[in-house]
């Protein structure tokens, strides 16, 4: 079952669907990918459809909602078996997997409907910011969407910012894209890219 097919530019409203779009050139039948942050799980599932059935996703989340709740939608769609979940923090996936990754995803904050008090912390983002460069195959990338505009966002969002600076090319190709006709605190997306 295909999800939003390729040329559905009309989608491109906020920064996760352009992270879906570059996902789908960056990540391959037979890859390997992380979803740091499953959320509501759309990522996870995104990433499951794109590394086919000889691929493998991991998805890491705090919240035992999360997971479960990925889980379903993993089922229902009959992509479980491509996905490990675990319930811990991404700061803790260089312990559980080796080098070679496609891509790391990030969707920092809070749970979309969940609690608004259970949010991404700048150290443990950073950590794992730091596991996911190592972790990344030459050509791979660490997709990151910021949203400052929430408690505790705006510092996340400068822990991030100087994380991508530290990054040097051409060991590292880094992007910020976001909205211009949006908030000065609207959510964006930071692409850091290995170089080949």
């Amino acid at each position: 079952m295909s999800l939003e097919p390729l040329h559905d530019i009309t989608r491109l409203r906020g920064p996760v669907p352009l992270v879906h779009l570059l996902l789908r050139h960056f990540v391959r039948s037979g890859g390997r990918a992380v979803d740091a942050t499953c959320g509501n799980g759309n990522d996870t599932l995104l990433l499951a459809e794109l590394v086919g059935p000889t691929g493998r996703v991991w998805g890491f989340d705090i919240q035992q909602e999360a997971v479960d709740g990925t889980a379903r939608k993993l089922a229902a769609h009959g992509l479980g078996e491509r996905v490990t979940l675990v319930a811990a923090g991404h700061e803790t996936m260089a312990g559980r997997l080796e080098a070679g990754l496609s891509a790391v995803v990030f969707n920092l904050g809070y749970l979309p409907g969940g609690d608004r008090s259970i949010i991404t912390r700048p150290a443990t983002t950073a950590a794992a910011l730091e596991q996911a460069q190592s972790l990344l195959a030459p050509g791979g990338i660490v997709a990151l969407t910021v949203y400052p505009g929430h408690k505790g966002g705006d510092a996340e969002r400068h822990m991030v910012e100087e994380w991508a600076a530290r990054l040097q090319a051409p060991l590292f190709h880094v992007w910020r894209m976001g909205q211009t006709n949006a908030t000065a605190d609207a959510p964006y997306v930071v692409i850091a890219q290995k170089g080949v």
